[in-house]
């Protein structure tokens, strides 16, 4: 069973994206969601998750909303592959009309 750690970057302005909301789904289904703390992390968004694929929502939109900034991408969804590995962490980096995503450690 794996667990899943998130981590947003608001790389325009090089400080962690606090208050974004979050959400992991599996098959069009809704699993959990959280929103970023001080750090722009959620430290444990699931936990238990069995192998197979699955997509993480950045709602972007809202985060740069609330800073009178104007975006290109309103939400990100990663898709990922969930294996045997006991714990994933999905870094976004994030700007207005940018984003990049790696698999962390």
């Amino acid at each position: 069973m794996t667990s899943l750690s998130t981590h947003v970057l608001d790389a325009v302005r090089g400080v962690p994206a606090a208050g974004v909301a979050v959400w992991l789904l599996r098959d069009d289904q809704r699993l959990t969601e959280a929103l970023t703390d001080a750090d722009g992390r959620v430290k444990e968004l699931a936990a238990g998750l069995n192998p197979g694929d699955y997509r993480l929502f950045f709602d972007t939109g809202s985060y740069f909303a609330a800073q009178g900034t104007e975006t290109f991408y309103p939400e990100v969804c990663v898709a990922f592959t969930v294996g045997e590995q006991p714990h994933l962490h999905v870094p976004l980096l994030l700007s207005p009309f940018a984003y990049s995503t790696y698999r962390g450690s």
